[in-house]
């Protein structure tokens, strides 16, 4: 491949640094003990989009992991399809504003996309519809990745991961359900909890940690892209007013204060059932009375 943009320093690694899952934390670096499992949301139509798209998602990912063994082949792989910001200054490329969505670093990164992708994507694509929601998710993944390039518009570090497209899936969420019921498992060492909270609470949360990565941490040293997901939530958001104007805007607000416009599902918690065992009386002694 004919490449002028800093050919030799391309070949430093072999391996990506992902952006990594959209828990705002990454398989190397941290893991938060809560994260969301689901909403209360159901979706009026078939989300035939978010299952291609996830399915399209995990048989890239498969397909690289089991058929690429090579290092050498891993390598030019991720040359030609991750993005690189330096590159995309120089015009070379372009095409990974969109290949590099569809790759992933490791099994926790490709399972916390496709889970957030599942939560929020259903309601997204029920609301535009199946072609529109297509567009909008590739346009997020392309401003997430303009937005990482303007934080660091030299790096040679790859960067892959679908996180910026489905941050602005939840951008787009937010503006349209922000009191939409979601689901957040909690664990603590043995505990198991289940509790729902406002979408709005869980996303802006969400989106304050980017910010806060973002401020801490050097981008031209890889790891999390916290500005490639600030920046896919606020193009999803951008790219939703249309919709929410559509619906009434503030209207739209006031009519359904902030719920989703049709009724919630209601999940149905169960004790956990543990079995109990009797207790054995002790023997008594020669000296017990």
């Amino acid at each position: 491949m004919d490449r002028t943009v800093h050919q030799p320093a391309r070949f430093r690694r072999i391996v990506p640094a992902p952006d990594l899952p959209l828990d705002a934390g990454g398989e190397q670096d941290q893991r938060l003990p809560m994260f969301p499992i689901r909403d209360h949301n159901p979706s009026g139509r078939t989300p035939y989009v978010v299952y291609t798209l996830m399915a399209a998602n995990i048989a890239i990912y498969t397909l690289v992991f089991f058929g690429y063994d090579n290092p050498r082949n891993l390598q030019a792989l991720y040359n030609a399809y991750a993005l690189l910001p330096a590159e995309i200054v120089a015009g070379y490329d372009l095409k990974t504003l969109i290949t590099s969505t569809f790759l992933h670093g490791g099994w926790m990164h490709l399972g916390g996309n496709m889970l957030f992708l599942w939560i929020f994507g259903d309601n997204m694509e029920d609301e535009m519809g199946h072609l529109p929601f297509l567009g909008f998710y590739l346009l997020s993944g392309i401003g997430a990745g303009l937005i990482h390039i303007v934080s660091a518009p030299d790096s040679l570090v790859p960067l892959v991961g679908a996180s910026g497209a489905i941050a602005g899936v939840m951008g787009g969420y937010l503006l349209m359900f922000p009191k939409a019921r979601v689901d957040i498992l909690l664990i603590l060492v043995v505990f198991f909890r289940v509790f729902s909270i406002p979408a709005f609470i869980m996303l802006l949360v969400w989106l304050g940690m980017q910010f806060l990565g973002g401020f801490g941490s050097d981008p031209d040293q890889g790891g999390v892209a916290y500005w490639a997901h600030a920046g896919g939530f606020a193009v999803g958001l951008v790219l939703t007013i249309p919709l929410w104007l559509k619906r009434g805007g503030p209207a739209f607000w006031n009519r359904t204060k902030g719920q989703p416009p049709h009724p919630e599902t209601n999940y149905v918690y169960s004790a956990s059932r543990i079995p109990k065992l009797p207790r054995k009386k002790p023997t008594p002694g020669p000296w017990s009375k």
